[in-house]
């Protein structure tokens, strides 16, 4: 009678599931191929097939030639070009990074009032209208956008050094600024590269 008994406790009811380490490896392939596989796959393929620039990392070329990305901002040293904001990470996309430095570090404080300065006399503005995008550097490092402000307060300038009429590159910044996304998430925005482009359009730099 005892044997009896302790067979029936081994015989598993009908309808109740498997236990033991199979059921767990069975789960585990079935994620790892839904979850490290197909879902991976199907996403790159929906975003190639719907967003074929963005998902090739928003290049931009010109004449064949690859100038860029409008995810990437630049350092633009030609006195002809609008300036981007300045970068801690050398605008390297592999070296995304901020400065680290605190509001009230010292060395933030002075390199921000050496490069108001130094803007102020390129520009022959006032220190305290510098829009402070161009001061600061953002956190990634490589934002490609400035501030419409910012954009115009280099419009004389840079209409200075190639030879053009203000008014007609003040419009092109105008034309050049990017709204809000659906009109309410961020701000209004200048993409320095694109501008820089549409700049070119309009007569080469006056740089030698």
């Amino acid at each position: 009678m005892t044997a009896r008994r302790q067979a029936r406790r081994h015989v598993r009811p009908p309808g109740h599931p498997p236990t033991g380490w199979l059921p767990a490896v069975r789960t585990a392939v079935v994620l790892i191929l839904l979850c490290g596989g197909l879902y991976p796959l199907a996403s790159v393929w929906s975003a190639a097939a719907l967003f074929p620039h963005q998902a090739t990392g928003s290049l931009i070329e010109r004449e064949g030639a690859l100038v860029g990305s409008a995810l990437v901002g630049q350092a633009f040293v030609d006195p002809g070009y609008f300036r981007g904001r300045p970068s801690a990470a050398g605008y390297d996309p592999f070296r995304v990074s901020g400065s680290n430095l605190s509001p009230g570090n010292p060395q933030l404080r002075a390199r921000a009032a050496t490069t108001a300065h130094a803007l102020a006399a390129e520009y022959a503005v006032d220190p305290a209208r510098i829009p402070v995008d161009l001061i600061a550097a953002s956190g990634s490092g490589i934002d490609p956008h400035i501030s419409p402000e910012a954009a115009r307060m280099q419009v004389a300038h840079v209409a200075e050094v190639r030879g053009l009429p203000q008014a007609q590159v003040a419009e092109l910044v105008t034309a050049q600024v990017e709204p809000p996304i659906l009109g309410v998430l961020g701000q209004p925005r200048v993409n320095v590269l694109r501008l820089n482009l549409a700049l070119d359009a309009l007569g080469p730099s006056g740089a030698p």
